[in-house]
């Protein structure tokens, strides 16, 4: 298994594999467990300085299709598939000070397992850069590894928080330089994949000194309406409120984002996250660039696994070791970012006719 060991942001990893910021990471006993189980890291569910309350319902959804009735539902009907998460769930509940002993008591029990605290804190005021320096110095004090400040919660009520924010390049520095001014560990930025200037937002975070972007979180959306109740899968009072798609259905469109970042920032570090089930799903987002992988939804949907993917885990590290001997690999560096050079412009994609004019009608 050294094989599966890999250098990420500085940081030796056993494997790739960690547990992304989500219910899977959301205390020491879930966290314990994973790391227990093979994990080779997690990001802790996020933490902040506000205290936060959860809608008075289910805070997670997983939605199905099948063959034979191929419409998407939470509904459970025989022989279905998953097909996504949705979930409108907030940061941790559990305050800083509940955090902190935990923190230490898990990086003591498995120093070798990476430990990054995700973090959040407002902006547009000093007094929010220093809540972010207070959880960043608080979270390194009693061991974590590096951070990963949360730019990203499709699902803010304020708008100085998460999405709200993450493509606003002048915080992203704003954010990391109060960070970076307190703390010498890899800090991690985890942004929205929902903008049209990502590549600007990863610019930024880079220059500003981030050890790596992490993405995708999950995908603003709306849970369905059942055509025959006219209630939605999941609300409170008959009202629901933007959430977060995740899992298999957003996998094409994680690969996109991944692979713009990586191919405008070829020589910068990412943290793929978005529909990884298995082995397939991880090997595409290593080509397209990805040193690291994050799971949710799958560890999540793990029967019998108390949410941390224990199956899961040893599937991923046996099927990467398998396909590692099998041609011949030392470690994920050798095929990491291969597909780079095969994404090209539309224009430059073979068509039928040699008379291709772009579709446009060329000018006299």
């Amino acid at each position: 298994m050294d094989k599966l060991k890999t250098t990420f942001t500085g940081l030796e990893f056993v494997n790739p594999f960690i547990l992304a910021s989500a219910p899977p990471t959301e205390n020491k006993r879930k966290i314990l467990k994973a790391f227990e189980a093979g994990w080779g890291g997690v990001v802790t569910k996020t933490i902040g300085l506000h205290p936060v309350e959860n809608v008075a319902g289910p805070k997670t959804i997983y939605q199905r299709t099948s063959e034979q009735k191929p419409y998407v539902s939470r509904n459970k009907r025989p022989e279905t598939m998953s097909h996504s998460s949705w979930n409108w769930e907030l940061i941790s509940d559990q305050v800083l000070d509940q955090w902190l002993p935990d923190l230490k008591e898990i990086k003591e029990t498995y120093p070798d397992r990476m430990l990054i605290a995700s973090i959040m804190a407002g902006a547009g005021s000093e007094e929010e850069m220093k809540n972010w320096q207070k959880l960043a110095t608080s979270c390194v004090d009693v061991g974590c590894d590096a951070l990963e400040l949360n730019l990203s919660c499709p699902h803010m009520d304020r708008k100085d928080m998460g999405a709200n924010v993450a493509n606003d390049e002048d915080i992203i520095r704003q954010i990391l330089a109060a960070v970076l001014a307190v703390v010498d560990v890899p800090v991690w930025v985890k942004l929205t994949p929902s903008t049209s200037t990502l590549t600007d937002a990863a610019h930024a975070a880079y220059d500003a000194g981030a050890a790596a972007i992490s993405l995708c979180n999950t995908f603003p959306s709306l849970p369905l309406m059942d055509p025959e109740t006219l209630k939605f899968e999941v609300e409170v009072d008959g009202l629901v409120t933007s959430g977060g798609q995740g899992g298999l259905a957003i996998l094409n469109q994680a690969l996109q984002r991944v692979s713009d970042i990586s191919r405008a920032c070829p020589d910068k570090e990412i943290s793929g996250i978005g529909g990884i089930k298995g082995f397939r799903e991880a090997f595409n987002f290593i080509v397209h660039g990805a040193g690291n992988l994050q799971i949710c939804t799958a560890a999540m949907e793990e029967k019998g696994s108390g949410g941390v993917g224990v199956k899961l885990i040893q599937e991923l590290k046996e099927d990467l070791a398998d396909y590692l001997d099998r041609h011949g690999h030392e470690s994920i560096e050798a095929f990491r970012g291969i597909a780079r050079e095969r994404i090209v412009q539309p224009s430059q994609i073979r068509r039928k006719s040699d008379d291709y004019n772009g579709g446009y009608a060329k000018s006299a």
